[in-house]
């Protein structure tokens, strides 16, 4: 969709500076991009890639000068480029219609505008909202219930009961309301707890990529709004995390764990049973959180047992000056033996 710079800055609610009638019709790296393509800058570092670019309209921070360009000045350049994008460049549609191969219950409710790929299987007593896109091969278990405008790329799989919000997009490969990790053992075996609850996600929930999230044991795994996982996140039964979320790949959060609004956690984070992240946490990559632990509001930890930053590093530090200290003794050792 092409916009002129000054479409784009009323869009925006950004300053204008130069020539309003420049046409934007995509977006690209400084260095991939031609003539109609927005870029962005975001650091004095990058002012001198925006200015050998071929693209003739950057945005920029507020105080940034490129010369020979059109400036659209927004506090938050990356952010204003995001929003930039969507408008746009639409997503493109999962698939057109409901496709002949597509299985589906006739006790099944399909809002208006709910499109179904070829192979995909929807199940008896299954709620789609309007204009909900299920790919290829995807399968809604009975009961489910999907909001309006949700996304399911191919290969999704929601079990029966599963429960989605609005605007969710799950990722190709991705599992909801699979059976917790829940086994008691006795008379010399393991035997299965029950895994009889639900998962309940958000509006505008994104699930990565093969990320899998369990059902509750007896209650509900809970996902909130805005909440983003990437690809590779275990989600385990009766979780909770709270709204605008971040988790990145490979993370693994046990049972009955909660996380709160805001969190940052990052890739490999290994998070035990019953624990407690508080609202605007930061857990560090590869940290590990022993089971009931809580990391308190605000705080950032790293390291495994996870430790507050500061602490963490100045630990690091003298962990990596173990061979120096190590000679020291062995010198002192050589030159006084009978001490």
């Amino acid at each position: 969709m092409t916009r002129t710079a000054r479409e784009l800055a009323q869009f925006l609610g950004a300053i204008l500076e130069g020539d309003s009638t420049q046409k934007v019709a995509g977006i690209a790296s400084p260095e991939s991009a031609g003539p109609e393509d927005l870029i962005y800058v975001d650091s004095p570092k990058q002012l001198d890639r925006a200015a050998c670019s071929a693209a003739r309209c950057v945005i920029v921070a507020l105080e940034a000068a490129v010369e020979g360009k059109t400036l659209l000045r927004a506090p938050n350049p990356k952010l204003a480029f995001a929003k930039a994008a969507a408008w746009l460049l639409p997503e493109a549609r999962i698939v057109e219609g409901i496709h002949q191969a597509a299985i589906i219950s006739p006790q099944a409710r399909l809002a208006a505008g709910v499109t179904v790929g070829p192979y995909a299987v929807v199940e008896d007593a299954v709620e789609i909202g309007a204009g909900t896109q299920i790919g290829a091969h995807c399968v809604v278990g009975r009961g489910a219930r999907l909001g309006e405008r949700c996304r399911l790329y191919p290969h999704v799989t929601l079990y029966a009961g599963a429960r989605l919000g609005a605007r969710v997009v799950v990722h190709s490969g991705a599992v909801i309301g699979s059976d917790g990790f829940g086994y008691v053992f006795g008379d010399g075996r393991y035997w299965k707890f029950p895994q009889v609850g639900t998962v309940e996600i958000g509006d505008d929930v994104e699930i990565g990529a093969n990320t899998c999230i369990d059902r509750g044991a007896l209650g509900a795994t809970r996902i909130a709004a805005g909440t983003k996982l990437d690809n590779l996140v275990q989600v385990g039964h009766n979780v909770s995390i709270g709204e605008h979320t971040v988790i990145v790949s490979q993370t693994g959060i046990s049972g009955s764990s909660t996380v709160g609004k805001n969190a940052v956690i990052g890739g490999q984070v290994g998070i035990a049973d019953h624990c407690h992240i508080e609202d605007g946490a930061i857990c560090g990559a590869q940290a590990g959180i022993p089971s009931g632990k809580t990391i308190r509001a605000g705080q950032t930890v790293w390291g495994t047992p996870a430790r507050p930053l500061e602490k963490f590093k100045e630990q690091y530090a003298w962990f990596a000056r173990l061979p120096e200290i190590g000679e020291f003794f062995r010198r002192l050792k050589a030159r006084f033996p009978d001490a």
